[in-house]
């Protein structure tokens, strides 16, 4: 399946709501985990504005890839974010849309505070 890089050099990014754990069947509970790793997946709803526009994405992010002190409005760098297109039929209808997965999403805050006590 095709992964799409995207650069988030120029856009500021934000955290929209708290990581969630992310589930894969709704119906049974069943948390979704990572094929290569076998850890826990979340998701993490960011702000992410670029070229004077303003979107919510859902990433997908490997448990061990958030960071502690994600808070709504919390300022976040989004490490290894990628764009995966998808396409699925359910009862007879089609559905796609695009899937986004990060290596990490790691709060700025954090980053400054740390760099501030050195």
């Amino acid at each position: 399946m095709r992964q799409i890089p995207v650069d988030t050099s120029t856009a500021t990014v934000m955290v929209a709501k708290t990581p969630q754990v992310k589930i894969k069947d709704r119906r049974t509970g069943e948390i979704a985990l990572d094929a290569e790793t076998g850890g826990k997946l979340m998701t993490v709803d960011v702000m992410f504005a670029a070229n004077d526009e303003v979107e919510i994405l859902s990433v997908t992010v490997p448990e061990t890839g958030v960071s502690d002190e994600l808070t709504m409005g919390t300022p976040v760098a989004l490490t290894g974010l990628i764009a995966r297109p998808w396409e699925n039929e359910f009862n007879g209808q089609k559905r796609h849309g695009i899937a986004f997965r990060a290596v990490a999403v790691t709060s700025l805050i954090a980053g400054a505070a740390k760099a501030k006590a050195a």
